[in-house]
């Protein structure tokens, strides 16, 4: 019996020693295990804190993003009212030309109109000249016509006297 109880005790022993090992085995194991477990927990810490900075990030990138449309917006509707005020300005462009045509017609119209003034101030000054030699031609007339109406008044005088000298005789 006692052999048995030796050999009971020889495997007892065995598979306390099978049990050890397993047991350090399993202990090397959850050491791995708890050091997979920490190596793996702050990996996930820094993913989380990855995780938050590209949060952050995003945030900013996309209030970037939103002012970026909102320029957008602005520069389109600067660019739609420079566009009107292009329509504006081609309009009031064109009518400057039609005014500065105007404005070129009127100052023909305007040299024009002063050329024929300046002629007919000559023609006037012309005139003005014939009319004072025709008053000119008149008075003399006129003069020699007085000068004549007494000669012949004188005339007639010497006539009438030689007449009543004739009748009388």
């Amino acid at each position: 019996m006692m052999k048995e109880i030796s050999a009971k005790m020889d495997r007892i022993k065995e598979k306390m020693n099978t049990l050890r090992i397993e047991a350090d085995e399993a202990t090397q194991k959850v050491e791995e295990l708890q050091a997979k477990l920490k190596a793996l927990e702050q990996e996930n810490l820094q993913k989380e804190q990855e995780i938050t900075s590209l949060t952050h990030k995003n945030s900013l990138l996309e209030a970037e993003v939103e002012k970026l449309e909102n320029g957008i917006k602005e520069a389109k509707a600067v660019a739609e009212e420079g566009s009107q005020h292009g329509t504006q300005n081609e309009t009031l462009q064109r009518r400057l030309q039609l005014l500065e045509e105007e404005a070129e017609e009127a100052d023909k119209n305007l040299r024009e109109t002063n050329d024929k003034l300046r002629q007919t101030d000559v023609k006037a000054g012309h005139f003005e000249r014939k009319v004072q030699a025709l008053e000119q031609d008149r008075d003399q007339w006129e003069a020699k016509f007085e000068e004549m109406a007494k000669k012949y008044a004188a005339v007639q005088k010497e006539l009438d006297d030689f007449q009543a000298e004739v009748s009388n005789i």
